[in-house]
């Protein structure tokens, strides 16, 4: 999951837009955050309470608090209520994809038109590139549920984790706002990476093609390869390389650390601390340039797939791992083989006409 970033602040002469500072931490593969990570923890303190006497809870109340948690805390005080906002958003995302995985026909037909729709907001503001980004994978998410009271309690627990989140950023003192982003360039990204229509075409596709692969050979989680290739892809081709590499790096190692984790048979209290600790670790890593977070993520939800189920290890690595592959090729297929292969055909018809 990836929210927008604040960059440092720069005042500018009255009536003027300031050109976006570019953010040197980014540059680096990894960054850590001790403010970031403080936060972290303590939205994730509730996760860990309940972990104490119910670990799955705990762990489900983690993954709720993640998304709140990684936004961080927004410079001006009256405006971090927007933190229930986002975990509304992505809730109803979530319970959206939930309805939708009952019907696989509409759900891989309704991933394409999201997609489309998503990119299309995503140009005009920074709401549609959060739609974009982090809603539409959370849609697919939502198909993994065969239940939707699982998707609706999912749900729930987003939007109490970041009820959550903001009461904890209160506290915080405000900071001045960043710099105005440059005019059509939302967050500051550069024009040339802004998506365009055929990019949400082809978004909406992979999202829709791995969603059909899923219902079709009947996954145990669909929403994973899913999910997988609509959070790697984005517009400008070389951080979709680079998110791809680190999506399945990243996913590897939150594996293995979870069922070595698992395998210790700790008690209750190491799941509370584990919970703690991959939002901590999460928050704190976010604004690194490598792509962590998956790490983080599928830590958190091995230890509560394997914590009833610790024999079904093996079954969940090959998995999940499988399904990223899988999510990671199909992105790699509609993100940057397929116009790369249109560029290349345009250039040659000029020199066929001649």
């Amino acid at each position: 999951m990836d929210p927008p970033q604040d960059s440092d602040p720069k005042f500018a002469a009255p009536g003027t837009r300031p050109p976006p500072r570019p953010d040197p931490a980014r540059s680096r593969g990894v960054t850590w955050s001790w403010p970031a990570a403080l936060l972290g923890g303590v939205c994730a303190l509730p996760a860990g309470v309940i972990a104490l006497n119910d670990p799955q809870h705990g762990l489900a109340f983690a993954i709720g608090v993640l998304p709140a948690a990684l936004v961080g805390v927004l410079p001006r005080r009256r405006a971090r209520v927007a933190l229930v906002a986002l975990g509304a958003m992505i809730g109803a995302a979530v319970l959206l994809g939930g309805v939708l995985a009952g019907a696989p026909v509409i759900a891989v037909a309704a991933l394409v038109v999201l997609g489309v729709a998503a990119a299309w907001l995503g140009r005009r503001s920074r709401l549609g590139q959060i739609a974009m980004t982090l809603a539409l994978p959370m849609v697919a998410i939502g198909f993994s549920f065969d239940d939707v009271s699982e998707a609706a309690g999912l749900a729930a627990l987003m939007v109490a984790g970041s009820a959550v989140a903001w009461l904890v950023s209160l506290p915080w003192p405000q900071r001045p706002l960043p710099p105005v982003s440059a005019p059509g360039a939302p967050g500051g990204e550069p024009r040339q990476a802004m998506p365009t229509l055929g990019y949400g075409v082809r978004l909406g596709a992979a999202g829709a093609t791995a969603a059909a692969i899923g219902f079709l050979l009947d996954f145990d989680h669909v929403g994973w390869a899913c999910a997988a290739a609509l959070l790697v892809m984005r517009p400008a081709a070389e951080m979709q390389r680079l998110r791809s590499v680190g999506r399945i790096l990243a996913v590897l190692v939150g594996a293995l650390l979870a069922i070595g984790f698992v395998r210790l048979d700790p008690a209750d209290g190491w799941y509370a601390l584990a919970a703690i600790a991959a939002v901590a670790g999460a928050a704190g890593t976010h604004r690194s340039r490598w792509y962590l977070t998956p790490a983080f993520t599928t830590f958190i939800v091995f230890l509560l797939l394997l914590y009833a189920e610790p024999q079904d290890a093996g079954a969940r690595l090959g998995e999940r791992v499988g399904e990223t592959l899988l999510g990671v090729g199909l992105a790699y297929l509609f993100g940057l083989a397929l116009p790369a292969l249109a560029l290349r055909t345009r250039q040659r018809r000029p020199s066929r006409e001649h």
